[in-house]
């Protein structure tokens, strides 16, 4: 598989790659990112054929979404696809705060809102930001903070937006599978054309498999699969790694151990078997991962053209790496 393949975002007329990147590292996560590194990224990205970028107000406090629109000026408008999220306006002021952010813009910080005005409003901000006049994909992020106000009123705004040609598909980003599975359900007709999935469909958690993922197939809702390599647990589980884990569990360190050695007995990267997993499901439309630095994205991309042989697959499920009804992806 090719990280510059092109496929439609479910339903919508958005097009998107097959691998996406998403820019919450160069917002600062867990460490800064110079300002260079930043713009280096995007453009290694953008060499190797990704087309989808996914950014937040709240990634650096407005730092990535600048540093998205500043790496993205002057390439073709109509050539790729870019995300951003509504939920929390960035305001002098600001006490939603979250301690995940390296050097964060003084003086200014997130504020919780998920109302019709805030989510006008977050909006107007991201296109100044991003110096865009559209967003092709418009997150509802984290909408578990606010259930009934983001599945109703942030909804109708998105709703409008879409109708306007504002915004090209309406989506929500989640950390939770059962709060997105909830938030499909409930919204108005016709609902999101797509779902953000973080961390809950991988090699460590397959949650997203209980009810989202063939809700979505049946619904025919897009996901983009995020989280893939746990953020950066799996690929580098080494103590005081930027993974974000003070402490990881020893049952998960078994687990990563576990993988890596099968990985090791088949000569697949870890990297490639990660990066290619979700795919084995047919509503997954992009994995988006990741990076700070252009190294990590040429990383990644040579991962995903990696071929992952179908004996591994058959391997991870004998061991139990793998529960026997999860898709895995074909041989290409």
């Amino acid at each position: 598989m090719r990280a510059d393949e092109v496929v439609p975002l479910g339903r919508t007329e958005v097009s998107v790659t097959r691998l996406g990147l998403g820019l919450a590292s160069l917002g600062g996560l867990f460490a800064p990112v110079s300002d260079e590194d930043a713009a280096g990224t995007v453009d290694r990205a953008w060499d190797a054929g990704v087309r989808l970028f996914d950014t937040a107000p709240v990634y650096g406090y407005g730092r990535s979404e600048r540093r998205a629109g500043t790496a993205l000026a002057g390439r073709p408008r109509g050539a790729y696809a870019l995300c951003t999220k509504v939920g929390r306006l960035i305001v002098p002021g600001g006490t939603d705060t979250q301690p995940i952010w390296a050097d964060p813009p003084p003086g200014v910080g997130p504020r919780r809102d998920y109302s019709y005005a805030g989510v006008m409003r977050s909006v107007e901000d991201s296109l100044l930001r991003l110096g865009l006049d559209r967003i092709d994909v418009l997150h509802v992020h984290d909408p578990d903070e606010d259930f009934p106000a983001a599945v109703t009123d942030a909804y109708r705004a998105l709703a409008e937006l879409r109708a306007r040609g504002t915004v090209g598909a309406v989506s929500i980003g989640v950390n939770h599978a059962p709060v997105a599975a909830r938030y499909l359900r409930e919204a108005a007709a016709p609902g999101p054309d797509c779902v953000l999935l973080a961390g809950r469909y991988n090699l460590l958690d397959h949650t997203g498999l209980d009810e989202l993922l063939p809700l979505c197939a049946a619904r025919g809702v897009a996901v983009m699969a995020a989280g893939v390599y746990q953020s950066g647990l799996f690929t580098d589980p080494r103590p005081g790694a930027p993974h974000g884990y003070a402490t990881v569990p020893p049952a998960l360190v078994r687990r990563v151990a576990d993988w890596h050695a099968l990985c090791r007995r088949f000569g697949v990267p870890p990297a490639a078997a990660a990066v290619r997993f979700p795919f084995g499901h047919p509503a997954v439309t992009s994995v988006v991962v990741g990076a700070r630095t252009p190294e990590e994205v040429t990383g990644t991309a040579r991962a995903l053209a990696h071929a992952v042989p179908a004996d591994f697959w058959a391997a991870a499920k004998s061991t139990g790496l793998l529960p026997r009804r999860i898709p895995t992806p074909e041989v290409a």
